[in-house]
């Protein structure tokens, strides 16, 4: 059996490490498609090398542009790749343009896809994430759920027969890299002398956050101050619309870093007392780090972070203060993202499986 993964942000290669692992192990033979979504190297090639992922067998890349002109350029050049290679699966990942190209040109030219986090649901049509997620499970074959949430959305959109609950392979690779970094230094610690559980790490990249000129500058002057250090990962994106709105760092407790490898990102974020974010992977992550997040967006797909107590949906201004200054929640045994084979389950779904 023959899979292709297409791939093009980080969070996408953070998951295709366990599946190319599960996809080894059982001999079935992985061509990865990078369309080129992301392409700063520290949110993109590095991740193939941390997480032991073999080099992709293409590479599109597309590079930044406008939904319109990012998604028809990989449309145009999918379509070839997926002729060439003609695979018994297409497996996408998320909610990316990459993610929503890739199901489209699969499902026009009859070849089976699958959807990997299939289900998620923020009910916000005014993001972009969310368009990508419902016309993706509405192409695919087969739609791979990571929670019983996402299945219960999943049946009531009518896509009940096409779906599996197979747990979240996010989870397989945080706790396979929980054991490679247990010793690892702390990047934040040393590089600004931080002591373990003293400061919140930050990142912030969404289209409704970055923007508009005032609600940027508002999450900026918000997370100075915050009353203990706070290190924001600057997303090229971020770093982008701050030299575009003309915006400085205001003073306080806000300090700026380059995007860490994903290895460095698991040591930072198990050691901050909280996270601050608008990353749905980073919400997910938080979580099962249990490390206390504050999410500033009105919605998440993740839901079951917010209802055990460990996420925080927020406004900027005096609402996040509050909430990265919270003390730490009760503990919960919740695990609602699975076991830690997640992987496992989709490479031996998708070998059981067939369409047509």
């Amino acid at each position: 059996m023959k899979v292709m993964s297409v791939v093009g942000a980080r969070p996408q290669f953070v998951k295709l490490a366990p599946i190319a692992h599960a996809c080894r192990q059982r001999n079935v033979e992985h061509v990865v498609v990078h369309t080129g979504q992301h392409y700063d190297p520290m949110l993109s090639d590095v991740f193939f090398t941390d997480l032991n992922i073999p080099a992709p067998d293409e590479h599109l890349g597309v590079g930044s542009g406008s939904h319109g002109a990012q998604t028809g350029a990989m449309l145009a050049a999918l379509d070839g790749i997926i002729l060439k290679h003609r695979p018994d699966w297409i497996l996408v990942y998320g909610d990316t343009n990459s993610t929503v190209a890739a199901a489209l040109s699969a499902v026009k030219l009859h070849f089976p896809v699958a959807h990997l986090e299939a289900g998620l649901r923020s009910f916000n049509r005014a993001m972009p994430e969310e368009i990508n997620r419902v016309v993706t499970d509405h192409c695919a074959d087969l739609l791979l759920a990571p929670t019983t949430v996402a299945a219960s959305h999943l049946e009531r959109e009518g896509l009940a027969e096409r779906t599996v609950v197979v747990g979240d392979v996010m989870t397989d690779v945080l706790r396979q890299t929980c054991k490679m970094v247990e010793d690892s230094p702390n990047p934040i610690s040393r590089e600004f002398g931080f002591d373990n559980e003293t400061y919140s790490l930050a990142t912030i990249h969404r289209p409704a956050n970055t923007d508009s000129h005032e609600r940027l500058e508002r999450i900026l002057e918000s997370l100075a101050r915050v009353n203990h250090p706070v290190v924001l990962l600057a997303h090229p994106r971020l770093t982008a619309k701050i030299k575009e709105h003309g915006l400085t760092i205001p003073p306080g407790n806000l300090f700026i870093h380059a995007p860490l490898s994903y290895p460095d990102l698991v040591v930072a974020s198990r050691r901050a007392r909280g996270i601050i974010t608008d990353s749905g992977g980073l919400q997910k992550e938080a979580f099962l780090l249990r490390t206390p997040c504050t999410t500033v967006r009105p919605q998440t797909e993740w839901v079951e972070t917010v209802e055990t107590g460990w996420n925080v949906l927020v406004e900027p201004g005096d609402a996040l203060i509050s909430a990265a200054q919270r003390s730490t929640p009760p503990p919960t045994s919740a695990t609602p993202y699975g076991d830690g084979h997640a992987a496992d389950t989709v490479v031996q779904t998708l070998i059981d499986t067939r369409v047509g």
